[in-house]
């Protein structure tokens, strides 16, 4: 680009209106005289050549771009084709009689794997996704992914909700009467470490996945997680949905909180038929590792010592664990009670049903209390070792009021903690992988 300036000044330097000028003997116009091109046509013609052969001379010289795309988000490239389409529609496809056609975000996670299973087995088309992030150890989503939803013939594709075109794709070939939204950045405590991670999917992909949806014709029925962490410090108990829920105490919980305003909004706005399910500290077979009861398990089994929290003034530290059978009945039921979105094409006809709900247990369970039954299952003594609650976004206590869940949904928990505990099929399992 450097020898082209001094022709560039040159072209830069020839007024634009008719006058006298002395052109510089080394410029293009001084060799424009010399060659006599003294009519307008010609006069055209050569600029025209100079211009041609600068713009061909810059872009055959150019590098290739290197830019990359965006990090997390797949491209067209990673999914597609006759045989890939085939295996989205045949998972997709209704095998009883008023069945759904389910899209299932998040189909590799805890509950997104149950749920797609009790769906499946019961005959609804299943359609899963899921970005296999690195939150916690992805051979374990792996091994959800092969031993539970392969064999059970649920398709399951490795992309992101943040990916339109993906989403755009599936909705194009498959008309998913309802949506299961379970996809989300989890944990209160890694908020402090990676908060981008949680705007991302929890605000981003869930607007991304509410865009998507709205614009088809007809529109799904939408079913979405958000959690018991949105109550915050809200110090009223147990949690009803009519207490207040502004004052979130971690990001995890300021997004899931954002997302029902979002929902609330994409339901005002385009009609969108769309249920919250607020859950409770939810347990079981291939649960998270990062759940107290699994950590707990292999600290005391290392003969390790296992911190104890407490609140303020020696308060008792308890959650609402909710068994995940429990939970998939109340997604499931969520889905069947779920009315019929009004809109169509991004444009609606109708006021759409809105509903936030509670999935809890009704019985929190203390700390010591959790201990005290891993210690009689493992027959070994823990090393406790107790500590003030950190400020890193936890809450001291949690405690679900269902009434609503059992009006709307029928829904009616039945499993205790220490009696599915001492079933060892919790722990079994964590041992296991």
């Amino acid at each position: 680009m450097t020898s082209l300036k001094p022709i560039l000044s040159h072209i830069d330097n020839i007024p634009s209106t008719p006058g006298k000028f002395k052109p510089d003997k080394s410029s293009l116009y001084y060799l424009h005289h010399r060659f006599r091109l003294h009519s307008t046509l010609p006069r055209i013609a050569f600029w025209t050549l100079v211009f041609l052969a600068f713009i061909s001379v810059f872009f055959f010289m150019s590098p290739p771009s290197t830019t990359a795309p965006r990090r997390g988000l797949r491209t067209t490239a990673s999914y597609g084709g006759s045989g890939w389409e085939n295996q989205v529609k045949a998972s997709a496809k209704i095998r009883s009689r008023n069945g759904h056609s389910v899209l299932v975000t998040g189909a590799a996670g805890f509950v997104g794997a149950h749920a797609s299973l009790a769906l499946k087995r019961r005959g609804d088309g299943v359609v899963g996704l899921d970005n296999f992030n690195s939150y916690y150890d992805i051979t374990l989503k792996k091994s959800r992914k092969s031993q539970l939803l392969d064999r059970a013939g649920v398709f399951v594709i490795d992309g992101d909700i943040n990916d339109a075109v993906l989403l755009r794709k599936l909705f194009g070939l498959v008309h998913f009467t309802h949506v299961l939204h379970l996809a989300a950045q989890a944990g209160v405590r890694y908020a402090m470490v990676n908060p981008n991670s949680y705007i991302k999917s929890n605000v981003d992909g869930f607007v991304n996945l509410l865009e998507v949806a709205k614009s088809t014709n007809p529109q799904p029925a939408i079913v979405w997680a958000s959690s018991s962490s949105v109550y915050g410090l809200n110090s009223k108990v147990p949690f009803s949905e009519k207490d207040r829920t502004d004052q979130p105490a971690s990001l995890y919980a300021a997004t899931k909180k954002a997302g029902e305003e979002i929902a609330h909004t994409y339901n005002h706005i385009y009609g969108l038929s769309i249920t919250g399910l607020r859950f409770f500290t939810v347990y079981g077979p291939w649960g998270r590792p990062d759940m107290a009861y699994f950590f707990f398990t292999k600290d005391i089994l290392k003969r390790r010592p296992i911190s104890i929290f407490e609140g303020p003034d020696h308060g008792t530290v308890a959650r609402d664990f909710t068994y995940i059978d429990d939970i998939v009945k109340g997604c499931l039921s969520a889905l069947d009670t779920a009315k019929k979105s009004t809109g169509s094409g991004g444009k609606k006809k109708g006021e759409a049903q809105f509903r936030i709900i509670n999935l809890g247990n009704t019985s929190p369970v203390s700390v010591n209390k959790l201990v005290s039954i891993l210690e009689k299952l493992l027959k070994v003594k823990a090393k406790k070792k107790v500590v003030l609650m950190p400020r890193n976004g936890d809450v001291p206590f949690t405690h679900a009021n269902i009434s609503l869940a059992r009006k709307e949904l029928g829904y009616r928990p039945t499993t205790d903690l220490e009696a599915e505990l001492n079933q060892g099929m919790c722990l079994e399992h964590f041992l296991r992988v």
